[in-house]
């Protein structure tokens, strides 16, 4: 059989690269592909493929010849038949109608309609010299076979394959379909479920722009978590006849020892003894007991991904991480609406903000607010409302937002829709109002990168924002002048000196667990989470599910970040109100006396509506919040010292 013209290609193109050997024998296996090797060359796979090829045209005709050996000298006729009616000029010519037919719309047009289009109208018997052919009716059926063996190749068979605009295969499995189908929806409920997260988070932060403080915000929510802290103000009493609360039988295990000498193991890397106190840890701790034994379960945790050494990847993998960036504002809204409603701290801290840059405005036509942190915006929807009742009219109020780059292509989105809603509600209130937000680290913003007008009143403000920031020695963020600063904290308090602000507020969480020293570091994480998990355990029933989603999503998580994560990867250094100030007062800024009246707002609302054991104090120009006599949160206010300003 002559050689087909895909191989006599090859075989001429490899003839010159290497003398062929004897034939190969047909037995071979089409699966087998012979070594070739060209001057000892161990790595050339083009020869060996082109073998593989031959190989397999070599199976393909002997499977032919085997399976139908009466079909050569056929074959071999319609070769022939085929050479007489290409070398014939008149089917040439009909050839060249029939295609010219076959770009018609309907291919049963008649080659006369087919010839107007181009404006020369053909008789009706051009082909009739070969319609009588015997060579014509054979290259037609052998053409319309072929036309049905290529169509064949695209319709589901007996193996169930059928091929998509590529050409590619794609199994039509019909026990699977189903299975498909329950896929496909699953993955549009999937969608689905992330449109409607997005759209109720949406609806939750245009809700709390619009009604700020003045109105109740989501009242339902609100009142279900106040109903909760009335029911955990009465517990029922126990009956008559009942063993003894378990509580009261783990008196005698004193968890915090417990948890004191694990931490002491694991910073001797005694990982026997830290395993030994952890099992005994857990078998007296429990997510949903009270609060010392959640407190235990939290920093067990914490401790075992310490020796684990996952510290980031657990704390970047928590639930407060969602897949999305709307489901992730919805867990933060949500987080800060219960902590709103059972904890005073974030409510004070809002509004002493607002007063006091309400009054530094007074009498001013222009006021320039930085705020580093924003995160939503939702604290300056009543400062706005505030300003659009101003007697004299609002002022101008330019706003600009600071906050961390996103991951991903846009790194200002969220700052972007915070700007959205607030030049909404600004222009719902009258209040003229311009935004612009900087996704930058807090220490890389320079004074000159805020377009500050003297005329302008500018206000700065932080809520908790500074926690993230390192002390000396601990960063490596470069400087303009390509240098390694080493000092954020520094460089931050010394660019509000620069802005030379008429107010700077600054609150901050109260606690010193942010040195090096684990064991030191631990302790002090230690005795602050122990006033929170009794905050909640004073206020909150143990069932409650916002609780248990608060301690688990917010509480355990910085937990597991400042006991298990370390270097850049722990991003929890908060700092006591007595640091900041020595730290503040050596940047070149000055504490500004506290606002009687502003005082005793706020005592008499935490009064009014928190827990008897919030307790609103003043310490050294601080605004001090404790509860049960531990201070967990502070706040003041600051301005540029003039002496250390001009030197």
């Amino acid at each position: 059989m002559p050689r087909s013209p895909r191989r006599s290609k090859i075989f001429c193109w490899t003839s010159s690269l290497m003398e062929p050997t004897a034939a190969l024998p047909r037995s071979f296996s089409s699966n087998l592909c012979p070594t070739l090797h060209l001057d000892g060359s161990q790595d050339d796979n083009v020869l060996p493929f082109i073998s593989r090829m031959l190989m397999e045209d070599d199976a393909v005709d002997e499977f032919l010849y085997q399976q139908y050996p009466d079909h050569n000298p056929a074959l071999l006729q319609t070769q022939q038949l085929f050479a007489q009616v290409l070398s014939d000029t008149s089917f040439t010519s009909a050839l060249a109608a029939v295609q010219a037919g076959a770009q018609g719309n309907d291919p049963q047009d008649p080659p006369s309609l087919t010839s107007a289009a181009t404006g020369a109208v053909e008789p009706a018997n051009t082909l009739s010299p070969l319609e009588g052919s015997s060579c014509f009716k054979d290259a037609v059926s052998m053409a319309f076979l072929r036309g049905m063996e290529e169509a064949n190749r695209f319709l589901p068979g007996a193996g169930g394959y059928t091929a998509d605009c590529r050409g590619r295969k794609k199994r039509l499995d019909v026990d699977g379909d189903d299975e498909q189908v329950e896929g496909r929806s699953s993955k549009q409920m999937a969608a689905d479920g992330e449109d409607s997260e997005e759209a109720a988070a949406r609806e939750m932060l245009d809700k709390l722009m619009l009604n700020g403080d003045d109105e109740p915000i989501l009242a339902d929510d609100m009142q279900e978590l106040r109903a909760a802290m009335d029911m955990a103000k009465t517990p029922p009493r126990r009956p008559a006849g009942t063993r003894e609360d378990p509580d009261q039988q783990q008196q005698a295990v004193d968890l915090h020892s417990m948890l004191i000498r694990c931490a002491d193991a694991v910073a001797d890397n005694d990982r026997r003894r830290a395993a030994d106190l952890l099992q005994r840890i857990r078998h007296h701790s429990s997510p949903s007991g009270n609060a010392t034994q959640r407190l235990a379960h939290c920093f067990a945790e914490g401790l075992q991904v310490r020796l684990n050494g996952t510290g980031n990847l657990h704390y970047r993998s928590s639930s407060l991480m969602p897949k999305s960036a709307s489901s992730s504002s919805g867990v933060q809204l949500k987080a800060m609406q219960f902590f709103m409603a059972t904890c005073c701290c974030l409510p004070v801290n809002i509004l002493f903000s607002n007063k006091s840059i309400y009054k530094a405005a007074a009498g001013r036509k222009k006021l320039h607010i930085v705020h580093y942190g924003l995160d939503h915006g939702l604290q300056w929807a009543t400062l706005l409302r505030w300003l659009a009742r101003r007697e004299g009219g609002p002022p101008e109020v330019r706003l600009t937002g600071i906050d961390v780059p996103q991951p991903g292509f846009r790194p200002a989105r969220l700052i972007e829709e915070a700007g959205r809603r607030l030049t909404a509600c600004a222009r719902q209130l009258g209040v003229p109002f311009r935004f612009r937000g900087i996704a930058m680290k807090s220490e890389a913003v320079r004074a000159g990168d805020l377009d500050i007008d003297p005329d302008e009143v500018l206000a700065v403000s932080s809520l908790f924002h500074f926690r993230t920031l390192t002390d000396e020695g601990t960063s490596t963020m470069a400087t303009d002048d390509g240098e390694a600063g080493t000092d954020p904290i520094g460089a931050v308090l010394g660019a509000i000196r620069e802005m030379k602000p008429s107010v700077f507020v600054h609150a901050v969480l109260n606690a010193s667990y942010s040195t090096a020293f684990f064991a030191t570091r631990f302790r002090e994480a230690l005795y602050n989470f122990t006033a929170l998990f009794d905050m909640m355990d004073t206020i909150l029933p143990r069932d409650n599910g916002s609780r248990l989603l608060f301690e688990r999503d917010v509480l355990a998580r910085c937990a597991v970040n400042v006991i298990a994560c370390e270097g850049a990867d722990r991003v929890q250094h908060p700092r006591s109100c007595k640091q900041w100030q020595a730290r503040s007062r050596r940047a070149g800024l000055r504490q500004l006396p506290l606002d009687c009246d502003t005082v005793q707002t706020l005592k008499d609302k935490v009064k009014r509506e928190y827990h008897e054991h919030f307790v609103i104090s003043e310490d050294q120009q601080w605004l001090l919040q404790a509860w049960k006599g531990r201070v967990l949160y502070a706040i003041s206010t600051w301005t540029a010292d003039n002496e250390s300003a001009g030197t």
